[in-house]
Formats: structure tokens, C-alpha cells, sequence
């Protein structure tokens, strides 16, 4: 396989080092297309947030027999998720952009819905097909990329990694929950 990347002499990287100092971590080598990434980073940010704000409403409205231990799930997931939308907004900033927290707009630029539910078996529902949806999200952004930002879709990796994570265990809580259960709020 042919290489065709020809290196750059320390002399030109020192120069454009200084030319474009204002231009942050993005170099003349980034191959991404800053603006579809920064879209996309600002989607996955939405999308965190909007499941920080589920798990955090079904962590406290959790209610029954079987809830503590659910509801430290939520917690824990919400936490986390939490720290994802941190690591996107650092890498929005990174590339130049702008991180979007816009409240009256959140929603319709997230990729998992906002639902409620109305007991604990709903709760995990939502939470399970919130996780699936940002998964296959993640799987589609990192394709995307392929080699373009590496930094980038090395941090979505990671998330991808914890989503999985998520899913995996709301699977099994959603599969060892007895049918019959109350409503929890």
C-alpha cells in the first residue's frame, strides 16, 4: 500500500505553527469537515443532555419495592453522561466552535427523546432505547470520521464504549423486573 503523505520539514511547522497561532489545536492537517463535525459534536452534546435530564427525573421519581437500587442505576448513568456531555463541549471548543446548551431548542437537536414514563419498568424502558439510539449515533459519527479526526473519534469511542456499557445493564434490569409492578409516580 502506497504512502502518500509527504512530511513536512520542521521549518514549515514551526512557521504555520506561528502563522495560524490563533487557530487553537485545529492545524493545517485536520482532514475532518469542521463544520459537519461541529454539528455533530453539538447533536451528541444535546443528545447527552437531554438523557442527563431523563435519568435524573426517573432517579428521583422512582417508587417501589425494587426502586433504590434502579434508581442508583439512573444516578450513576445520569453522572456519566454528565461527564460525556463535558468531554464533547471541551471538544467543541477545541475545534473552534461553540458548545450549543440551549434549552428552547435541545430537544429537536437531540437524537434520543425526552419521555417520562410512568413506572419503573417505563423508566428503564426509555433509558434502554435512549442508549441504543445514542449508540448506533456514536457507531455512525465514529464511521464518519474514519481517519479524518482522530481525536476526535477516539473520545467517541470511549462514550460509545460506556453507552454500550449502559444498555447492557438496563437490559438486564429491564429482563429481571417482575411484570406486575406499580406505578411509580
Amino acid at each position: 500500500m502506497k504512502n502518500d503523505h509527504t512530511p513536512v520539514s520542521v521549518a514549515e511547522m514551526r512557521s504555520r505553527a506561528r502563522k495560524h497561532v490563533n487557530d487553537g489545536a485545529v492545524t493545517a492537517d485536520y482532514k475532518g469537515d469542521r463544520k459537519q463535525v461541529l454539528k455533530m459534536l453539538n447533536e451528541s452534546l444535546a443528545t447527552e443532555i437531554v438523557c442527563v435530564l431523563r435519568y435524573r427525573r426517573h432517579y428521583f421519581t422512582a417508587k417501589g419495592i425494587h426502586a433504590p437500587g434502579v434508581a442508583a442505576e439512573f444516578l450513576a448513568h445520569s453522572n456519566e453522561e454528565l461527564g460525556h456531555a463535558d468531554l464533547l463541549a471541551a471538544r467543541i471548543v477545541q475545534l473552534g466552535g461553540e458548545p450549543d446548551f440551549a434549552p428552547r431548542t435541545l430537544e429537536a437537536r437531540s437524537h434520543a427523546e425526552y419521555i417520562e414514563g410512568s413506572s419503573l419498568q417505563d423508566f428503564i424502558l426509555e433509558n434502554l432505547v435512549a442508549e441504543r439510539i445514542a449508540i448506533e449515533s456514536y457507531r455512525e459519527f465514529i464511521a464518519y470520521l474514519g481517519e479524518k479526526d482522530p481525536t476526535t473519534r477516539r473520545l467517541l469511542e470511549g462514550i460509545l464504549a460506556v453507552e454500550e456499557e449502559h444498555a447492557d445493564e438496563l437490559a438486564d434490569l429491564l429482563q429481571h423486573m417482575p411484570k406486575d409492578q406499580s406505578r411509580a409516580t
